[in-house]
Parts: C-alpha cells; structure tokens; sequence
C-alpha cells in the first residue's frame, strides 16, 4: 500500500511531485513513484445539492415552500470534474495514508473535507502545511508533516460556512425573486458590498457643492522665498477674501513660530493579496479578479512569489533567511542595483515592521522566492516588479526629512507654512526610476489634510525668526467642495477590508479586524458576482450601481432585515467562526441560529407588497456595464399571476457559491480654531469629498451631518446652524456608526468611557441637547 497525497490543483500536484519524488512516473491525472501516489481536486469537485435534490417541488420556485432548510446537506460531485472525483476514489484503495495537500487555510481544508467525506475514506490523514510551492519549503513540509485530527475544528468551521452560506443565500434569493418576479441575488457577503456602493451613490446625489475661498500669501524674507495659507474660519464670502488680500498685501510681517522637527518615512508595509489588488488597481487599472488570476500564475505555473491568498502584511522568524536567501537570488537580475545598495542587517526577527508572528495566521505576507522570474508575460511582469520592489524596501533605511512648521503675523492674520525638506531618500530610490510613490493609503483623514499644505523640496530650507518679512502679495483662491468620489474596484477593495470599523459594537468590530467583508481569496469573486447579476457597472474604472441594484438594496432594507445589508452579520458569523475553529463554540449551536435566520428573512419578504416592474429597468441605464442579464440588466421570472408563485428555473449558483467559499448569493485643508471650523466637511477616506453620516436632528434645520476635521457638523453652518458632536468624546474618538446611532436613535450601544475627571465608567453616550450636539454619559 502507498500513500496518496491529494493536492488542491494540478500544478501544485506536479511540483510536490518533483520535490520529494521525482521520478515518480506521470499518468496525466496523477503521479506514482515507489512510495507515492500523487494527484489533485482540480479546485472544487463537489458541492452542496441543489434544494431539488431534498424535493421535486423545489424544481419550481415557489415563496410557499420556503423556508428550504434540509435536516442534513446532500453533497453532489461537480459534472464537469467527476472522472478526477472517481480517479482519487480507485487510487484511494491502493493506499493506507492520505496526505492533505490542498492550499493552507479554511476553504482548502473544505475541499478535501467534501472528497473525504463525499468519498468515504477512512484511511488516516496527515497535513502539509506550506506557504510557498519551492522545492525546500514542500520537502521541509513533508518532514513536519501535522496530524490530521488537528485540523477537525477547522473542518467543522469550514463546513459551517458553507451551508450557512447556502441558507441565507438560497432562501433569501428566492424569497425575492419570487416576490417580485426578478431574478434577485442575496448573500451574505455579496449584499452588504452591494450596500456600500448603494450608500456611497446616495451620499453622491445628496451633496451639495459649496463655494469658498483660501488666501495664499506670499513671503521674502531676505533671499528667501515661502508662501502660507491663512489660518482661520472657512471664507464663503469672496468680498472678505479680497478684503483680507488687500490688508496684508505688500505690508511688514514677523515670525510668529518656528519650528524644525526632525521625520523618518519607513518603508510601507510587505504585500496581501488585498493591497496588491488595490495597488495594481490604482496603478494598472487591473480588476481585482485580474490580480489575483496573475498572482496565482506567478505562484503556481512560475513559483517566483509565495502564497498569495493572504490576509497578512508580516512574516515569521522562519521567514526571515528565506528572505535573504530571495535577496541573494535576485542579484544579476533587473533588480541588480537596488540589490547591491541593500542591507541586510534591517531585516531581521527583532524588526516588528516586518518580523510579526502574532499577525501571521495562515500564510505570511506575499514574498518573492529565490527562484529567478523568466518567461512571464508583460501584465504578470507589471505584478511581480510590484511584489519584488515591495520586497526589497525592506533591506533599506527610512526616507529622512526635516518639517518646518513656520506661522507668519501681518497685520494681524496668520499664514501657516510647512515645508518637508528632504535629507535622505532612503527606501524610495527604489521608485526613483517611476512616478512618484503615492503616499499611503492607510493615513488617516487628517493627516492628508495636514499634508495638503505641505510643499516637498530637496534643497536646504530656513527662516531666521528673528529677521523681518514682507508680505509680497496675496492671492485669493476659489474652491469647490467636492462629492464623495464613485468607488473603484481599489477602493472598494479597502472598503471591503475596513468594513468593520464602522459597527458600533466593540466586540464585533474586534470579530472583523483581520476579515472585513470576505476573505482576501473571495474579494475579487463578489465584485465579479455583483457584475453578473446586473446590480453595478464599470465605467471606465469608476464603479456605478444600476436601477437594479438600487431596488435590490431598497427591498432588503425595507422587508426589515437590515442586518443583511449590515457588515454586522458578517461581523457576528466570523467571530462565531473562529471560535469553532478554534473549539471554544459550537458548530451545531451556530447553524441553529443561522437557520431561524433565514426563516426570518422569508417571513418579512412575504409581508411586502411586490415591486412594480419599473424599479428594475431603465432606459437610462449608464453604459459600460458587464454581464447584465436579460433587457436593461434584469432577468424577469415568469410568473403565474400570484406574487406566491414562482418560475421552473432554477439558479446553480446558489450553492455552489457556497460551497466554493462564496456567501451564497444567488446569481478643507486648514486647521480652524473655531467651534464651526473644526466641524466642516473633511475629505472622505478614499480621497473624495466630505461624507454625509444623517440627516441634522436640529428641528426645522434640513441639513446633513458631515466629518470634519475634529468633529461632525452641519451643512448649515453657513446659515447658523451650530450643531456639533466632537470626534473625541469621554476618552473615544466616536465612529461615523456612533455618530449616527447618537443622531438617529438618541443613544449608542453600551461602551468603555472616561468621564471628564478620567474616571473609567461603562455606558452609553446620550444626545443631551438637539439644538447643539452637546453630549452625555448615562451610566448602566
């Protein structure tokens, strides 16, 4: 008898192969040697049943036969890959071990679990647990080979996903396209993301630009020439713009302040998956989709990078002489230069920007291995000078820059200047040779806002504060606020990863740190599924959703069942998920409550009166769309006349998506020194305009509430509204849902607080006063 090694995909079969048996003979489908019989899943081989396998009346869609909830899920082979289904069962019976090969992480062991189970096979399993498909790291693998009973947490976690995705999505979908005769897709991942970009087209429809005014002065100061911005409330009056240029035009001025501060950059962080499809969205225009089909071809067909469907930024201790031994590789190559400049000593265990073990859960951050790239297409190498440059910032110093913070007084009005003058580039002579690295996309709102104002110079700067100056002129400029930019595929990426921090439960948002909406490995597939359906289109890469999406989002919303549309469900799902993983929750206890969830979603749909067919189709539909279905993007059901009936055809891709780690679904730049100031709209995170959190509470006001710079305030503050709630409240910088919660419902959820004299006290925080956003604590 042998031992059968199931890998997940072809290639990673054949390159197991070659490192730990080479002369095993190759039979197309497999690979055998003396000791070894190696072959693989090709991906997903088996899936959940249909709901018709439980019942031939669910052949027809019908909201009276909902809830679709079996006692135990039938799994069915996939038609197209059955012959390597039976392959592995007739090579099983020649075998005593099984070595589970497939991709580290839950949705790899979900796969061989389905062949396992689906097969029956009751010989032992070992595990291979690898990150990188190089000969060394599969034979050291192999000689650390893990029990497979350690892994049955995981298993059960995984099994969870799966068929609680299948429930939400199955019934959920049905239940509203049967409702309103149209095909309607609902997931658990798939409509939350559906809801962001819903919500982000509304705060674009509801804003209303505002006009207003800057003064630039312009410095001498004996050889030396500055300009500043003048410091105060925002101006919408252009009148007391050009007033205030003529009063400190061409007068004396002084050095109200100083000062010179010494700043290092450091390199930004190693790659995840997520990052990289942001990155090369932003700088290629790739899809999502497109990133990841390339990093898995870098991966699995020319094994240059690691495992690149990682959640991860951070390496291991064991990763580090695998670094320098990549470093090393890279000497001769394109890369030739940068690698002889680097230092190897900054890239050690002791490093926690880059060496952090506690932020490393399946996979570590993506890394170039030590085997030279050749034969890679243009776009592949596009991908792969991004993951190398990456890479090799990590071996040089921080960027070295001193910031001078100067304040000018004329005539009694201060102009502010900051000046970031450049010591030593560091790390970015990397991308001297390409455009200017953006700067990164993790600064807060603030701090891009501190940095607008910034003027970057390579040649030594200084003011002598004790020197006059003259205020050579003063120019008035006029500006727009702007609207909250359209999503891209990167930005909704971010959007998806930082989902979480916007729920108002601390515990919840501690749940979704490491997962946001989706997994790095199922990102790119929702935005494709939402696409298929006809609920967005692509216009050019600004993402615009379609009458039927909108209408989707709408019904969710007013059947009652928010919590679909809610980061909060996914939030509740993975802390509940990792906690069976790691066996301190039930698996049965979860799909308990999974279920009356998904009756719930069927009892509200039935009490809705059906959409007229208007809410889905449009003759203005924007144009670029993808994958729409049927006319104007809609499939319609046929219908029996009753809004309980349903039509013959039926979805596959409910549980299939399902089964294949889907969700189920079917298919102002100053800083004020006023109340006012410090609440006026803010630059939204993804570099757009300031972002709308509710409507004003104020009786009679009809105004927006908007993020500033310090606090959340009114649109009308032009016209006297002084309604404010400072971001920094009883020791919490307050979140946008915490906000709104205040606003909306008067109160938050219960929270860790400090009050005024820094006691610790637990409670809620109350909306004491409407008129003025004033705050309070009532205490539990």
């Amino acid at each position: 008898m042998k031992t059968l090694i199931i890998a997940e995909k072809p290639d990673m079969g054949r390159n197991i192969a070659a490192a730990i048996d080479p002369k095993a003979k190759n039979h197309r489908t497999y690979l055998e040697g003396d000791q070894y019989i190696i072959t693989w899943a090709i991906g997903h081989l088996i899936g959940l049943a249909e709901p018709d396998a439980y019942d031939d009346r669910y052949k027809k869609w019908n909201i009276n036969d909902l809830p679709i909830i079996p006692d135990t899920f039938k799994l069915v082979p996939n038609r197209k890959t059955i012959d390597q289904l039976k392959l592995i069962g007739e090579l099983a019976k020649r075998s005593d071990l099984l070595i589970n090969s497939c991709d580290a992480g839950r949705e790899g062991q979900h796969i061989f679990s389905l062949i396992q189970r689906h097969l029956k096979l009751k010989q032992p399993v070992k595990r291979l647990w690898i990150s990188d498909l190089t000969p060394e790291t599969i034979r050291k693998g192999f000689a650390e080979l893990r029990e497979g009973v350690e892994f049955e947490n995981l298993t059960k976690a995984a099994k969870a996903r799966s068929e609680a995705d299948w429930l939400v999505g199955m019934n959920g979908s049905r239940a509203f396209t049967t409702k309103h005769n149209v095909l309607l897709s609902v997931g658990r991942v798939q409509t939350p993301v559906l809801a962001l970009i819903y919500d982000r087209q509304k705060q674009i429809e509801a804003f209303s630009s505002l006009k207003y005014f800057e003064l630039e002065g312009h410095f001498n100061q004996q050889n030396v020439t500055y300009k500043g911005m003048w410091q105060g409330e925002r101006m919408t009056d252009k009148a007391k713009a050009d007033a205030l240029a003529a009063k400190v035009k061409g007068k004396p001025a002084r050095i109200a302040s100083y000062e010179v501060k010494d700043t290092k950059e450091y390199p930004n962080k190693l790659y995840d998956l997520t990052l990289l499809q942001r990155e090369a969205n932003g700088r290629y225009s790739f899809s999502a989709k497109k990133t990841l089909d390339i990093a898995q071809s870098l991966y699995e067909k020319h094994k240059v990078i690691s495992y690149p469907r990682t959640n991860s930024n951070y390496v291991t201790e064991q990763n580090i002489p695998e670094m320098h031994k990549a470093l090393s590789a890279l000497q001769g190559t394109d890369y030739d230069a940068i690698v002889r400049g680097a230092n190897r000593n900054l890239v050690h265990a002791g490093n926690k920007a880059i060496c952090n073990p506690s932020k490393v859960e399946d996979h570590h951050a993506i890394l170039p291995t030590h085997r030279k790239a050749s034969g890679l297409t243009p776009d592949e190498k596009k991908l792969y000078d991004l993951i190398v440059r990456r890479f090799l910032s990590q071996f040089y110093p921080a960027a070295e820059y001193k910031m001078h913070t100067v304040l000018t007084e004329v005539e009694g009005e201060t102009f502010k200047t900051t000046v970031k003058q450049l010591l030593s580039i560091g790390w970015k002579m990397i991308y001297a040779d390409q455009q200017k690295e953006k700067k990164s996309t993790s600064r807060s709102n603030a701090k891009e806002e501190e940095e607008d104002e910034e003027v970057e110079v390579d040649e030594p700067f200084s003011i002598e504060p004790n020197v006059p100056v003259t205020c050579a002129d003063a120019i008035v400029k006029e500006k727009d606020t702007q609207p909250p930019k359209h999503f891209t595929e990167g930005t909704l990426l971010k959007a998806m990863e930082s989902a979480g921090k916007q729920i108002e439960d601390e515990e919840l948002r501690d749940a979704m740190k490491q997962s946001g909406l989706g997994t790095p490995a199922t990102r790119a597939a929702t935005i494709e599924r939402l696409k298929h359906v006809g609920y967005i289109e692509m216009q050019g890469k600004k993402i615009v959703i379609t009458l039927k999406g909108r209408t989707a989002i709408e019904l969710i919303r007013g059947a009652g069942i928010d919590l679909l549309t809610s980061p909060e469900m996914t939030g509740q799902w993975e802390r509940r998920l990792n906690e069976i993983a790691r066996g301190t929750a039930s698996d049965e206890q979860f799909m308990d409550k999974v279920k009356l969830f998904a009756a719930k979603i069927v009892d509200q749909v039935r009490l809705q009166s059906r959409a007229a067919k208007t809410s889905f189709e449009s003759d203005e539909q924007p144009k670029g769309g993808t994958g729409a279905k049927g006319r104007k993007g809609t499939t319609r059901m046929k219908s029996s006349g009753s809004s309980g009936s349903g039509s013959s055809r039926t979805s596959k891709t409910a549980a299939s998506s399902a089964s294949e780690g889907g969700d189920g679904a079917v298919s102002t730049k100053r800083a004020s020194r006023t109340k006012t100031a410090a609440a006026q709209p803010a630059s939204s995170d993804a570099g757009a305009g300031p972002s709308i959190i509710a409507a004003c509470p104020r009786i009679g006001c009809g105004g927006s509430l908007f993020m500033g710079r310090k606090g959340y305030g009114c649109s009308n503050y032009r016209e006297g509204c002084k309604f404010v709630i400072w971001k920094q409240s009883f020791g919490r910088s307050l979140t946008d849902a915490q906000v709104k919660a205040i606003v909306e419902k008067g109160k938050t959820g219960k929270l860790k607080l400090a009050l005024a004299d820094g006691t610790p006290a637990e409670g809620r925080i109350v909306l004491r006063n409407i008129d003025t956003g004033e705050l309070a604590v009532e205490a539990d």
